[in-house]
């Protein structure tokens, strides 16, 4: 169980707004927050598709001229129990 718990905690949340859509794409990923910013940082500066793998090894890409904005989430403990707060 405690395995579980540390592999959860290490994967951070990525959202992408593309533009012309109302939806914004959300993956959760075991990528590093650095790893996310050289990606998008090379998407951008070649206009070249920014490829996204999640934490199940699906991919997403995105045309880089599409991306409006990149959200990186740091990983969160999840909170169980019935504390105040």
């Amino acid at each position: 169980m405690a395995t579980k718990k540390s592999a959860e905690t290490s994967r951070i949340e990525i959202r992408v707004s593309v533009t012309d859509s109302a939806r914004e794409i959300v993956l959760e990923s075991d990528t590093t927050r650095d790893e996310i910013i050289a990606a998008m940082n090379v998407a951008m500066n070649e206009n070249s598709p920014l490829i996204l793998t999640d934490h199940r090894g699906r991919q997403v890409i995105i045309p880089a001229s599409k991306i409006g904005f990149v959200e990186i989430t740091p990983p969160t403990e999840r909170k169980v129990g019935f504390a105040t707060l």
